[in-house]
């Protein structure tokens, strides 16, 4: 359903606290287009949002200025605020992004150490959705396994960075016509590159990282030039 986004931010309320509430605000909403729910082009009504999570204007549109630096939402004059749309210039700075973050990760669990549960419970997740025919949910699935392939570097403001990016990146998914074509075939380089994870290849698993970063960045650009 068209609304089924202002549900879940309902379902969030309970876990907005009075301090700092601008960034908890913007962490729902953040949330809200990671999972796919708020697509490129969405007007969000300052009213029903607020109504949804509890919140008064001014902490709604401070949340809307942190979201505009992130870029994610943009405010057009005299129409409200929007879901941002991107382009192949953003494309391509997120994946040279993507490159440093996610190969820093593997590194990082390369020189400590790590558990692999999560990132192992996210593929599960994608295979479960592809099971099922739900391709935004294998498309979330994903998401969530680079998220916590990243996480398990132990680095706080790495998570942060990532959550922004994987925001952004939900964003550019949304242009491409038939998820499934686009999003199945990481499933299968997802449980390889965990596989190379577990079994200590760590270089093995680095280049394999890389080649689906290429492969992903690729297709995008691709599908937006058309």
């Amino acid at each position: 359903m068209a609304d089924d986004w202002v549900a879940a931010l309902e379902a969030q309320r309970e876990q907005m606290e009075r301090a700092s509430a601008t960034d908890k605000v913007a962490d729902a909403l953040r949330t809200r287009i990671i999972e796919g729910d708020l697509r490129p082009g969405v007007r969000l009504s300052e009213e029903r949002i607020g109504r949804a999570l509890g919140v008064s204007r001014n902490t709604l549109r401070e949340a809307f200025h942190l979201l505009g630096h992130e870029g994610l939402v943009v405010r057009e004059f005299n129409r409200g605020v929007f879901v941002r749309s991107l382009g192949a210039t953003d494309v391509r700075d997120l994946y040279a992004f993507r490159r440093v973050l996610e190969t820093a990760a593997v590194r990082r669990l390369a020189e400590r150490g790590g558990d692999l549960t999560a990132v192992r419970a996210a593929v599960d997740e994608g295979g479960r959705a592809a099971a099922d025919g739900d391709w935004r949910a294998l498309g979330s699935a994903n998401m969530h396994f680079h998220a916590e392939l990243t996480a398990l570097a132990g680095i706080r403001r790495l998570d942060d960075a990532m959550r922004q990016v994987l925001a952004q990146m939900r964003l550019v998914f949304a242009t491409m016509d038939d998820p499934r074509t686009f999003h199945q075939p990481y499933l299968a380089h997802n449980r390889e590159l965990v596989e190379l994870l577990d079994a200590g290849r760590w270089a093995e698993a680095e280049e394999s990282l890389l080649a689906y970063l290429e492969a992903a960045e690729s297709q995008l650009l691709t599908a937006l030039a058309a």
